[in-house]
């Protein structure tokens, strides 16, 4: 796939001009969005994404707008994995709701800015060693394996890092917020407020979540133009989903098995894909081994796809379950992820 640098100009400008939009809504009146108003939203960004990837269809294939939305899809998934640490976040910094939009809009832009950093970095590196796949597929199996055992995220679960620690011994924290401020004046000091500590740890969680995501990504394409506009994409539209998601966010207690699973089978892919490539003659005398079978894009959006709906529908089907057993005064209902 040839990308000419006007078609990349192009789509930066535009999607710049897009998330420009979010930035003026929230500076000119923060607020809780409504259920109405996070639809909207989250139909529009869908919707864009389906018609960019129509489009790439059009223009350069039915493969190539394969890859971008089963990337997206992938990427989507994980951002929404990404919206429960982001309210463990929340409710442990006891951030107001009006000003939680802010707040999520900031940690979109950096982690826009980290996988942008993270998607140039991977390409150079895999157009020079094609043996980076190799620790690619190794890291997100090990993801997959951890993400297995820790099941859903818990507030409990959450730890401040070290960045945080030392934030909060290093510099001078008012007790409470001043609207969305960063600083504010008290008795002649100027002092940064708790927002400050949130943004950090959204930051560094962002930073975390982009390890994760851009080997994912690469694993399906390893075309810099669709693993950039996949992720931004799958985080456009992502901090409406998270008001518009609400509590469902709890009932979903598989979807971290979920992403386990794909995450192991994208690792796996990698691999083989590696396999593939580099033949790993000097193991065989250097002769070519010549075996590794070849995954098409078809039947990982498949493996994706239904993936990710068993583990929403059984996660819908067992809160729903447990609930009913508390109403009824069964038991107490179980924890999440256990």
């Amino acid at each position: 796939m040839n990308v000419s640098g006007l078609v990349w100009g192009a789509t930066l400008v535009a999607l710049t001009a897009v998330l420009l939009v979010d930035l003026l809504i929230i500076g000119r009146r923060p607020h809780e969005p409504s259920v109405r108003e996070s639809s909207l939203w989250v139909a529009f960004y869908v919707a864009l994404a389906l018609f960019f990837g129509a489009g790439l269809w059009l223009t350069a294939g039915a493969s190539v707008a394969g890859q971008f939305y089963t990337g997206w899809l992938t990427e989507y998934s994980l951002s929404v994995d990404n919206l429960f640490v982001f309210m463990i976040i929340m409710a442990r910094f006891a951030v107001p709701r009006q000003y939680q939009q802010k707040v999520l809009l900031i940690g979109i832009v950096l982690a826009l800015v980290m996988r942008g950093a993270f998607i140039a970095a991977g390409a150079a590196l895999i157009s020079q060693f094609s043996w980076v796949f190799y620790i690619f597929g190794a890291f997100l199996i090990y993801t997959a394996i951890n993400l297995a055992r820790q099941g859903e995220s818990a507030e409990e679960d959450f730890q401040e890092n070290v960045l945080i620690r030392w934030s909060r011994r290093a510099l001078p924290i008012s007790r409470g917020y001043d609207g969305a401020a960063l600083t504010v004046r008290q008795n002649g000091r100027r002092m940064f407020t708790p927002m400050l500590i949130v943004m950090i740890a959204i930051g560094t969680t962002d930073l975390i979540f982009a390890l994760d995501s851009i080997p994912a990504i690469f694993g399906i394409t390893h075309e810099p133009y669709l693993v950039f506009t996949a992720n931004v994409f799958a985080l456009m539209g992502l901090r409406q989903l998270y008001f518009l998601l609400g509590g469902l966010l709890e009932r979903l207690i598989f979807l971290s098995y979920g992403l386990a699973v794909v995450l192991g089978f994208i690792g796996v892919k990698l691999i083989l894909e590696a396999l593939a490539d580099n033949k790993l003659s000097f193991l065989n005398g250097g002769e070519p081994i010549g075996w590794a079978p070849h995954i098409p894009i078809w039947l990982s959006l498949l493996v994706i796809l239904v993936t990710l709906t068993v583990a929403t529908i059984a996660s819908l089907v067992k809160s729903s379950r447990d609930r009913r057993r508390e109403l009824a005064g069964v038991g107490p209902r179980e924890p999440s992820g256990q």
